[in-house]
């Protein structure tokens, strides 16, 4: 199974993982800032975006693929960066220590009970949504921004910076394409364990503050998990953070990937 992926820039190479129902363009935003010092590679996750099917429910299964595909390109200890569900996987390619650094935005897997249900919900909602409104519903949603912020400010702490086309790109994708991949992944029993924490390996854990997802709070664990690593908050983003403030995040990701 081949990994669909963009590649740009110049420099060490730097690897973008997406976040669960996403695909590689929610890096569309940061990527020109970071092409200028790095070799950027956004890649999709299987059966998402525009990678093959069958869906994966296992987050080491995929750290797995995203091995192989940075063998495939013959890279060697690239600096990593995930959202969400892509930063559950940079953490583990850290722990495995494949990885020269790690950058994590709001990765999942630091959840309670209670919040996975939410997490589970919102998803199952959201892909209802995405599935069953007519065309003409979806565009009066998003054209009104109360109804637009609290769709999408579950996911984006600032959606009103987002097209209309992506907004309704994002939409259709949960309600269709990814409907798969997100009932593997919450079908999977690995969601009580994370990554060890990682060996000689930097980590840079960043959360938004307005994240509705995976509420801020569950940094607090992410934080007795890892002790050693690095963490960030984010004032005034969300869950898929690149989108609300391009710059900042580009700089962070620069700047975690610099870490010695």
């Amino acid at each position: 199974m081949s990994l669909a992926y963009d590649r740009t820039g110049s420099g060490e190479p730097l690897v973008l993982i997406h976040g669960l129902a996403h695909r590689r363009q929610a890096w569309d935003p940061v990527i020109p800032r970071l092409a200028l010092e790095r070799d950027v590679i956004a890649l999709d996750l299987p059966a998402m975006g525009e990678s093959a099917g069958p869906p994966v429910g296992d987050y080491r299964v995929m750290a797995d693929m995203v091995e192989k595909l940075c063998g495939e390109l013959g890279i060697e200890q690239p600096h990593v960066a995930g959202n969400s569900l892509g930063g559950l996987i940079a953490l583990e390619l850290a722990a495995r220590g494949s990885v020269r650094t790690a950058t994590a935005l709001s990765p999942a897997g630091f959840w309670n009970k209670p919040e996975l249900v939410w997490c589970m919900a919102v998803f199952r909602i959201a892909g209802f949504l995405g599935a069953r409104l007519p065309d003409g519903v979806v565009d009066r949603i998003i054209a009104n921004r109360l109804a637009r912020a609290g769709l999408f400010g579950l996911f984006f702490g600032r959606p009103s910076r987002r097209t209309e086309a992506e907004l309704v790109r994002d939409l259709r994708a949960l309600g269709h394409e990814h409907v798969p991949a997100v009932d593997a992944m919450f079908k999977a029993d690995h969601w009580s364990s994370q990554p060890p924490a990682a060996a000689g390996v930097p980590v840079t854990i960043a959360w938004g503050q307005r994240d509705l997802l995976l509420l801020p709070h569950q940094a607090r664990r992410a934080r007795r998990r890892y002790p050693k690593a690095r963490f960030v908050p984010l004032p005034g983003l969300g869950h898929v953070p690149m989108g609300d403030d391009p710059e900042r995040v580009a700089a962070l990701l620069l700047e975690s990937s610099s870490r010695p």
